[in-house]
């Protein structure tokens, strides 16, 4: 570690310990939780802006490298603010302002959003996310903090995947008030929520297997067997650790039952296998190799553990008639307010309004199960897509450097391998919206993004 790295290497331990913290509250999809991590990340962010102030530093990353993704996302901002803005002649008011204030008998500030509170709450947890970015962004430009944080990453999912495992055994920890569950959850209270928490780590851990046995391989040449005779050496004291947290992310993950979770992180696994593919005929054949080998290993642990995802499987099917059915009365909702939408985050209001017969009375559905669908509902069509938009550039980012990068590759390969799993599962499911998977995602698109440049170049300012 250089002297002048000592900054940034601080930062970036404190940045570490604030993502291993994020699961353990609920996977902080709780109140209490969002303003402590409201507090920690743009506070990171501060301290980090701060300390290239006083040192008179350039930001690795200069902001207008990131200028139209940045655009987009500063118009979003605004917008959601004006969403919560309250006129006594509001042109764009919701028009149940105007049915509150009748029924009231009295005088109702109208706004955009339907409830301005969970709008503000919305983007405190937007900010956070954006916060958590950037300072993975700029600390990450140098290679090996950006393949410290994917190693941290793994670690810390590995971690929460042991404490899973064992509490399905012998019960949650007491302040932890989590139902009993037929699968493994660990801290989050939503078995399918942890699924996409774990296959990111996996995805990180897997990653990491790949690119060690690859490197090790590189030296090798000669038949398959020698191939073979290589990854087996290679399973010293590193291969062993990242084998193992591997194993215990990916047994995590069977055991959850969750089937979305499960799919989304086979073809995040599948697509992160394409993108370490080397080029030239030596190497794609050891890469074939290593990914060859790496399938049969994930194929037997699918035979010895996939016992509870069959079964999920075989019960519920893959469709789900209720889901559907809140898919199209989202659709109707949304395109009641195309241009204006109901208020960022008001999904569970929102769809109080359009309940219909089509879904039983049983139960409350406070998201959508589909991430891309409420935020449509929530900022309309115009800045809904802005949204979604400034982040897929930024992945096809990623997907561009893990294509074209030689050095640290890794990086932004397990970068677009993970934004492959939370778009995917993001169809079916609202666990972006947990902010454990949120933040952890956002950590590794900022690494990703860092190293999607060649070293030689300067991003600075």
């Amino acid at each position: 570690m250089h002297r002048e790295g000592l900054a940034e290497y601080a930062v970036l331990w404190l940045y570490l310990a604030a993502l291993a913290w994020t699961p353990f509250w609920y996977g902080s999809n709780d109140l209490i939780a969002w303003g402590i991590n409201a507090v920690l990340f743009p506070g990171l962010a501060i301290l980090y802006e701060a300390s290239l102030l006083v040192r008179a530093k350039p930001h690795p990353v200069a902001l207008r490298e990131l200028a139209v993704p940045a655009s987009m996302f500063v118009l979003v901002v605004g917008w959601i603010a004006f969403q919560t803005l309250t006129w006594d002649r509001l042109p764009f008011a919701n028009p149940i302002w105007q049915m509150a204030a009748g029924a009231l008998a009295r005088k109702v500030h109208g706004s955009i959003s339907v409830d301005r509170d969970l709008t503000n709450l919305a983007l405190m947890r937007l900010l956070t996310a954006a916060s958590a970015f950037w300072v993975a962004l700029q600390l990450c430009r140098d290679g090996r903090r950006a393949r410290l944080l994917i190693a941290s990453i793994a670690g810390i999912g590995a971690a929460y995947a042991v404490y899973g495992l064992i509490a399905a055994k012998l019960g949650q920890l007491p302040w932890l008030d989590i139902p009993a569950s037929d699968y493994v959850t660990a801290t989050f209270i939503n078995h399918d929520s942890f699924a996409t928490y774990a296959g990111i780590c996996g995805v990180a851990a897997v990653g990491l297997i790949l690119r060690h046995f690859q490197n090790e391989m590189d030296a090798v040449s000669g038949s398959w067997r020698y191939s073979v005779s290589a990854l087996i050496e290679a399973c010293g004291p590193q291969g062993v650790i990242l084998l193992a947290a591997g194993f215990v992310l990916l047994v995590a993950l069977l055991l959850t039952g969750s089937r979305g979770g499960t799919i989304a992180t086979g073809i995040a696994i599948v697509a992160l296998g394409l993108l370490m593919r080397r080029r030239g005929a030596e190497r794609d054949r050891q890469s074939l190799t290593t990914i060859a080998v790496g399938l049969i290993a994930v194929v037997a642990m699918v035979f010895a553990f996939g016992g509870v995802i069959g079964g999920a499987l075989e019960e519920r099917g893959i469709s789900d008639a209720n889901r559907l059915a809140v898919y199209t009365l989202t659709i109707r909702s949304i395109l009641d307010a195309p241009i204006t939408g109901f208020g960022y985050g008001t999904f569970r209001e929102v769809f109080r309004m359009y309940r219909d017969r089509s879904l039983s009375v049983d139960g409350i559905w406070g998201q959508a199960h589909d991430t891309y669908l409420e935020v449509l509902q929530g900022l309309g069509l115009v800045f809904g897509l802005l949204l979604i938009g400034c982040v897929v550039l930024l992945v096809f980012r990623c997907i561009k450097g893990a294509w074209h990068r030689q050095e640290n590759a890794i990086v932004p390969q397990v970068a677009a391998s993970a934004a492959c799993l939370v778009g995917v599962h993001a169809l079916v499911d609202f666990s972006l919206q947990i902010q454990a998977v949120a933040l952890t995602f956002m950590a590794l698109l900022g690494a990703g993004v860092a190293q999607s440049e060649s070293s030689r170049i300067s991003l600075k300012d």
